[in-house]
């Protein structure tokens, strides 16, 4: 069965952020994943997992200056030492927070860029990231976002990360399977859990088009969990989702898989 952890950056958006850690707790969650941890000390961070017994699954690297467009700068040529000191900086808290993935984040082609360019400095950057975090067995993930969510980002298609991954050829970097992100972009999603089990090591969830709970629109989730299950996935499935109309109100889809566990 499927190993649900709450998203405290899209739910639980009632309260302020700290107060998300007990409120996914006592919606029954046993995880949790978020966007950026680098607002609050990690041990802070720290306490309040561990006062609510949550594990946290997964974060990302800094976006940098989202005002001007930046939305990581790993992929961005000029800017090798910041997107290093991001790395660095997601490795001392994945470190703290015991967490044993991280998302890097790659950055937008903005208008101008030499997209070639971008490509390398982003395996440069990422060889730099895997072999700083290769010695504490933590996985680097790649995701593809779609341009209705962040145009020009340096790579929006399942394939254009496979490919990357393929590029980058180092053990401990994987990709990151978005399901939402996968329909708008590429569809097939059960050719796509198929044919590259192995090659994720984190999912997340929203329904398509509109990015609410996963119990509306074009994709049907309880066929996919089974999927998973069918293809020996063993990892956490984010619930990266806007919720309609208040979080709790849109949890009956979670407790009845919940109650299945």
């Amino acid at each position: 069965m499927p190993k649900f952890a709450a998203n405290i950056s899209t739910q639980f958006t009632e309260v302020p952020f700290l107060d998300r850690f007990a409120a996914a707790a006592d919606a029954g969650f046993e995880a949790v994943e978020f966007l950026f941890p680098y607002d609050y000390p990690a041990q802070q961070l720290k306490a309040r997992l561990d006062e609510h017994n949550l594990k946290l699954v997964l974060f990302n690297t800094a976006p940098r200056d989202v005002q001007s467009g930046e939305w990581g700068v790993t992929a961005i040529p000029g800017r090798e030492a910041d997107a290093r000191a991001d790395i660095d900086s997601a490795l001392e808290y994945a470190l703290a927070l015991n967490v044993s993935q991280v998302h890097i984040m790659a950055g937008v082609v903005q208008e101008g860029m030499d997209r070639a360019a971008c490509e390398q400095t982003f395996i440069s950057n990422i060889h730099y990231a895997a072999d700083r975090f290769a010695p504490h067995g933590i996985t680097i993930l790649l995701e593809a976002l779609g341009p209705k969510i962040k145009p020009n980002y340096l790579y929006a298609s399942q394939y254009q990360t496979l490919a990357m991954m393929a590029r980058i050829d180092r053990p401990n970097v994987f990709t990151q399977l978005d399901l939402f992100h996968a329909q708008m972009v590429d569809g097939n999603l059960s050719h796509l859990i198929r044919e590259n089990a192995g090659r994720y090591r984190h999912v997340q969830i929203a329904s398509a088009p509109d990015r609410h709970e996963p119990d509306e629109g074009e994709i049907n989730y309880p066929w996919l969990f089974t999927l998973l299950d069918d293809v020996g996935y063993d990892g956490w499935v984010g619930c990266e989702y806007i919720p309609r109309n208040g979080t709790l109100a849109g949890l009956g889809w979670f407790k009845s898989w919940a109650k299945k566990r």
